[in-house]
C-alpha cells in the first residue's frame, strides 16, 4: 500500500484542466459543487443505481486519480434520486459465477477498490439515502465520514446469495461495530436502518432523510476549509488500523470468489430472480 500520503505532489493546480483528469470516468457523474469539493454521483437510471462491471471498474480506479488531484480537498459521494446503490447488478453476478477470467478481473477490482479507498489521502464523505448494498455499501462504509438517512437501508447480502461476505466487510465492520454485531448482520443479511447503523457505530451520523446530502455538504465545507496536511495525515494514521487487516481482507475476497465457483450461488441467483427464499443443500463437513 502507498506510504507517501500527505507528501508534496508533483502536479500543481491547473484550473483550466480541473475535471479533465476525470474524462475517462463515464459511468460516474462528477462535478465540483464548491471550490475544493469533488462530488461523485452513482447514477444508473431505472436500476436503483446498481453497479455494473464498468461502474465497478471505475469505483476501483478513481481513488488514485483523486489522490493526485491538487484541486480536490474533500470528496462527497452519493446516489442519484434518493438511492445510494442497489449493489452489483445480476448480470455481473452471473458472469462472475460463470467465467474464470471475468471472476479473476472482478476479484482484482474488489481488492483494489478497498485498498485504493484506504490509501486515498483525500477525505471522503458518503451521503447514504435509501438502500446501500454490495459495492455501493463498500464505498459508503469505507468513506471517512458517513452520513445516513433515518430510513436508509444498509444490507450486506453476500451469504444470502451463497458466497462469503467478502469485499469490504472483514476489513471494516468489526472495527466500526464490533465482532458480535458484524457477524450477526453479515451472517443473517438483515438490513439496518440509518438509525440502527448509527446506534451500533456502523455510520458516523444519522439525520433526517431530506437532510442527508445537505449535511454531507456542510461537513465537506468544514473539511475543505481545514488544514489539508492535518486532515490527510490524520486519515493516513487512522487507516493503519485498516491496513493491519489487509491479510484478513484478502482472504475474505478469495473466499467470496471461491463461492462463485460452487452450486450455492446458482441457487442464490435463481432465488433472487424468482423472488423467493434460497434453498441451499448442506455443504461438505470439511469446508
Amino acid at each position: 500500500m502507498d506510504t507517501t500520503a500527505g507528501q508534496d505532489r508533483p502536479d500543481q493546480p491547473d484550473r483550466a484542466a480541473d475535471l479533465a483528469r476525470y474524462d475517462a470516468f463515464t459511468r460516474l457523474r462528477l462535478d465540483r459543487p464548491e471550490e475544493g469539493v469533488l462530488r461523485i454521483v452513482l447514477d444508473s437510471p431505472g436500476r436503483l443505481n446498481a453497479v455494473d462491471r464498468a461502474m465497478h471498474a471505475e469505483l476501483c480506479d478513481i481513488w488514485p486519480v483523486i489522490d493526485r488531484d491538487p484541486l480536490t480537498r474533500v470528496v462527497v459521494v452519493h446516489g442519484e434520486g434518493g438511492v445510494f446503490s442497489a449493489g452489483g447488478d445480476l448480470e455481473m453476478v452471473k458472469a462472475t459465477a460463470a467465467d474464470f477470467e471475468y471472476r479473476n478481473g472482478v476479484m482484482r477490482e474488489a481488492r483494489q477498490l478497498v485498498h485504493h479507498m484506504i490509501d486515498c489521502s483525500t477525505p471522503v464523505i458518503s451521503a447514504i439515502e435509501g438502500p446501500a448494498v454490495g459495492a455501493g455499501l463498500a464505498v459508503a462504509l469505507l468513506a471517512d465520514i458517513s452520513i445516513a438517512g433515518r430510513t436508509a437501508r444498509l444490507i450486506d447480502g453476500h451469504t444470502k446469495l451463497g458466497v462469503a461476505a467478502g469485499d469490504h466487510a472483514a476489513v471494516i465492520w468489526p472495527l466500526l461495530c464490533g465482532m458480535a454485531k458484524a457477524k450477526y448482520y453479515l451472517m443473517t443479511c438483515e438490513s439496518l436502518s440509518g438509525e440502527e447503523a448509527e446506534r451500533i457505530g456502523l455510520v458516523s451520523r444519522c439525520v433526517d432523510d431530506e437532510a442527508v446530502v445537505d449535511t454531507a455538504m456542510e461537513v465537506a465545507r468544514r473539511l475543505a476549509a481545514g488544514s489539508t496536511t492535518a486532515l490527510r495525515w490524520t486519515k493516513y494514521t487512522m487507516n493503519n488500523w485498516l491496513r493491519q487487516a489487509g491479510p484478513t481482507f484478502d482472504a475474505s475476497v478469495a473466499m467470496e470468489m471461491l463461492g462463485f465457483t460452487g452450486p450455492d450461488v446458482v441457487e442464490g441467483v435463481a432465488a433472487l430472480e424468482q423472488k423467493r427464499r434460497p434453498t441451499f443443500e448442506p455443504g461438505p463437513p470439511e469446508c
